[in-house]
């Protein structure tokens, strides 16, 4: 009888074993619909043959990523709107927001990742639909919160290929130099011309394509994560700036907070930066307006007389992003832009702007797509 029931166990674990793998398997791609809209929010300048930056405000959701082709077709869109508008040309740098890469996580996944409707739903979901990456991610987990490293580790190879694959071929499709927003990857570097993963830390970086569809350049990695990522996120060194020669003048990336610090414009004027872009995010849908946190645990420079809750966390931002404001920044010109959407249950914020001459300009509408054109 024991033996009876021994065998019985064994097959009936065998049959649930054997249906999990089929389960985890099984990718279906569910049904979807997404608006490819987009307005144009601020047009400065004159065209001439100088170039111009383009800022890409993005309004996306999970399903949007549910393969980096449906991402395709709506940053497609996009472009292909700007560019009937005549906003794109051979010396267009064309600017996405943070994080607009790091979503790439949740490619590919099963229809309950995206029908989640929490974050941490979410998140529960892709582990337990990819359980041999999570567990490797989850071995190789640095940091205090090792179980959020190991959800962004766990698909490093493929999301770093779908980056290049997808952003470097939207420049090469539209003839445009691509900053291409942020995504979050163990040691990121290029090598032979293309992106490559080591096993350190986790940074988020941010990479930019030229018109042939190939990288320029290092990834530059954000060297302030604010208060909520340093659990997860390595910060680089602050003297470490990367500043590239694009067809319209040479180009810094300041990513998300690394905005707020004089310091990186003093850098960027040393090595002869002409524009700066500025890819961002905040998340909470109404974050924009309450309180301005402050630096979130970070020491404040010396030269930021702006106190925690003086101001709204949107006029924070505008006060702080130095951007060809004479002395400090000699730039002609940047682009703050930011991503917006709903991720589970996770809004965001924010309101891109562009820098010209010390000021700057936005159509006063956060919600939704929008297109930023400054004409240098």
């Amino acid at each position: 009888m024991r033996k009876f029931l021994y065998l019985l166990f064994s097959l009936a674990l065998t049959a649930v074993l054997i249906t999990y793998a089929l389960w985890t398997a099984d990718r279906p791609a569910g049904h979807y619909l997404s608006d490819l809209r987009i307005n144009l929010a601020v047009d400065r300048g004159t065209p001439a043959d100088r170039g111009n930056l383009l800022g890409i405000q993005p309004e996306l959701f999970p399903t949007d990523y549910q393969s980096p082709e449906r991402l395709h077709r709506k940053l497609a869109a996009y472009l292909q709107t700007a560019r009937d508008q005549g906003f794109i040309n051979e010396k267009t740098v064309v600017v996405l927001p943070e994080h607009i890469g790091t979503w790439l996580m949740v490619s590919g996944e099963k229809d309950e990742v995206y029908q989640a409707t929490t974050f941490k739903q979410a998140m529960n979901w892709l582990a337990i639909s990819n359980p041999l990456a999570f567990i490797r991610a989850l071995a190789d987990a640095q940091g205090d919160s090792r179980l959020d490293d190991a959800y962004l580790r766990m698909k490093a190879d493929s999301m770093a290929h779908d980056y290049q694959a997808l952003f470097g071929g939207l420049a090469k499709e539209f003839g445009v130099t691509l900053v291409a927003g942020s995504i979050v990857l163990p040691e990121p570097s290029v090598s032979e011309g293309e992106l490559k993963i080591g096993g350190g830390a986790l940074y988020n970086s941010s990479l930019v394509f030229g018109r042939d569809g190939r990288p320029i350049g290092q990834p530059q990695r954000q060297r302030h994560p604010v208060f909520d990522q340093q659990d997860v996120l390595g910060a680089e060194r602050p003297d470490v700036t990367h500043v590239i020669d694009t067809p319209a003048g040479r180009l810094g990336v300041l990513i998300g907070s690394d905005s707020w610090y004089p310091l990186h414009y003093r850098q960027l004027d040393e090595q002869g930066a002409q524009l700066i872009a500025v890819p961002a995010f905040v998340i909470g849908r109404d974050a924009w307006n309450k309180p301005w946190a402050g630096y979130k645990g970070l020491s404040t420079p010396s030269e930021v007389s702006l106190k925690p809750g003086e101001v709204s966390e949107g006029q924070a931002w505008r006060r702080l992003t130095l951007t060809s404001r004479l002395p400090i920044s000699q730039a002609r010109g940047g682009v703050s832009v930011f991503l917006r959407g709903q991720f589970w249950d996770n809004g965001s914020a924010g309101q891109s702007f562009i820098s010209h001459n010390g000021e700057q300009f936005t159509d006063g509408e956060a919600r939704g797509a929008r297109l930023l054109n400054l004409w240098l």
